[in-house]
């Protein structure tokens, strides 16, 4: 086989990150004693590593064309692994608190990352599928990681369940691709589709766009979204908001841009109504709820929404937008679901609104982050959520998509209303008990710098915004 159809040098960062998973395994099975933070800390350790051998990637297809390596994929990747490293900072100390530090936790994170990775590089539908199953099969362990707490049980059953249901959709919908196009690969599908394609291909389309809104949980395959965020414990709800959207997404832009870009008249109005659906859901629906966790799975239904929007435009302006929101969104979410992780009282983890009454006496601290955090997803300028709504609004009214733009600037407007009342409940009501025990350094380092990064993005947008602009003309170059 030549040198071109293999090039594995190009899949060197997945591959040094799955023998850094076997390895770390290997340390933690032998060692005696507990060994979770260690396991933690070397997978960050390989997180970093995999960085560096993607800044310095090449360009270029690999194993025969199933593989493609692009700006647009290495953007991405860096995004994934900085949100799956935020994610493991959170859990260090909650899960030793909570009594489920074990070290297959950072070892199932890091196995997850890699089924991400894969997704992000696919050309082919074998390499997205693979990809996404390797993905989900360690998310289902780690939804069900706290296996004392029924809880946390049935998060993980309910996310396994619907997530085969999803995945049966997905392949559905490739076989019916692939018998009308006569091939998996996204190059030769777009060159095979330029003329009227076929009623069964569209049908194809249709399945695999609702497999892939399963796994950025956008309405109507939302179902699962709130019951496993408020059953999983904290970090594994602080991962499952982040890492596997912005693959998903990454996904999702690769999938209806390359091989399906010039159909773009077929699928273009069923995203509008996803992305319509999901805004519309996520502000309303949190309005009602009392669990702050609860809260973050609506408010992250409707940020996908917002997400989608970008994509709907099917420009290069638009897959910015998508990935400067998407890059903002992990770093607000990270800081969220720190001082989320932070909440406790005698040991004890609290979730309930209500545990927040006038915190901002006795933890001034927490109170100023959660403000920051929910300022920002409410998109009120000058904080870095802001810019990201502005680039997707943009990018929708240059396309001349009016009603998109409207009915998100109005979602956002009626979303407002339930992070205003966190902070309303933290500054204005009486305290409901005493103060919350101490802070692990690590989760207060966490919320620190992504607080500033989300209060002064503002000064310096140029780095992120020109980044998510070559990655955006790359995916329109391939």
């Amino acid at each position: 086989m030549s040198m071109s159809m293999m090039n594995w040098t190009l899949a060197l960062p997945e591959l040094a990150l799955a023998c850094a998973g076997m390895l770390i395994l290997m340390i933690g099975a032998f060692m005696k004693k507990d060994s979770s933070t260690l396991a933690t800390m070397l997978v960050i350790g390989a997180f970093l590593l995999v960085g560096v051998l993607l800044l310095g990637g090449a360009d270029g297809n690999a194993f025969n064309g199933l593989w493609v390596n692009d700006g647009f994929g290495r953007f991405v990747k860096i995004l994934v692994l900085v949100a799956a490293a935020m994610a493991l900072v959170i859990s260090l100390d909650f899960n030793a608190k909570e009594g489920i530090a074990r070290f297959e936790y950072p070892v199932l994170v890091l196995f997850s990352v890699v089924g991400m990775l894969i997704m992000v590089s696919a050309n082919d539908m074998m390499t997205l599928y693979l990809g996404l199953e390797l993905q989900s099969l360690a998310l289902y362990v780690i939804a069900a990681f706290n296996r004392d707490s029924a809880r946390s049980s049935e998060a993980g059953l309910k996310y396994f369940v619907l997530g085969a249901l999803a995945s049966g959709l997905l392949l559905y919908g490739i076989s019916l691709i692939y018998g009308f196009a006569g091939t998996t690969s996204f190059t030769r599908i777009a060159q095979a589709m330029n003329h009227q394609p076929p009623v069964g291909l569209v049908v194809g389309i249709v399945f695999v766009v609702a497999g892939l809104c399963f796994k950025i949980s956008a309405v109507p395959f939302h179902m699962w979204t709130p019951d496993v965020y408020e059953g999983a414990p904290t970090p594994v709800t602080a991962f499952f908001a982040s890492a596997p959207k912005v693959a998903a997404v990454g996904l999702f832009l690769r999938v209806l841009v390359e091989p399906f870009g010039h159909m773009v008249g077929q699928w273009q109005q069923l995203i509008v109504i996803v992305s319509i659906a999901s805004m519309l859901l996520g502000a309303l629906a949190a309005m009602g709820q009392t669990n702050i966790k609860r809260l973050m799975a609506y408010s992250s239904i409707g940020h996908m929404g917002y997400a989608l929007i970008g994509l709907a435009t099917n420009t290069e302006a638009g897959v910015r937008g998508v990935l400067v929101y998407v890059a903002l969104y992990v770093v607000m979410n990270a800081g969220a679901f720190a001082c989320i992780a932070a909440m406790r009282r005698r040991g004890k983890a609290v979730e309930q609104i209500s545990d927040l009454s006038g915190i901002a006496r006795s933890e001034p601290g927490l109170a100023l982050g959660l403000t920051i955090f929910m300022l920002s997803m409410a998109g009120i300028p000058p904080l870095s959520g802001f810019f990201g709504k502005l680039y997707v609004f943009l990018a929708a009214v240059q396309a001349g998509m009016w009603t998109l733009a409207v009915v998100g600037v109005l979602a956002s407007v009626v979303g407002a209303y339930y992070y205003l009342r966190i902070i309303k409940v933290m500054y204005f009501e009486a305290p409901a008990g005493e103060g919350f025990d101490a802070r692990a350094p690590s989760l207060t380092l966490l919320a620190a710098v992504t607080g500033l990064v989300t209060c002064f993005f503002f000064l310096l947008p140029a780095p992120l915004v020109d980044a998510a602009g070559a990655a955006a003309k790359a995916l329109f170059a391939a």
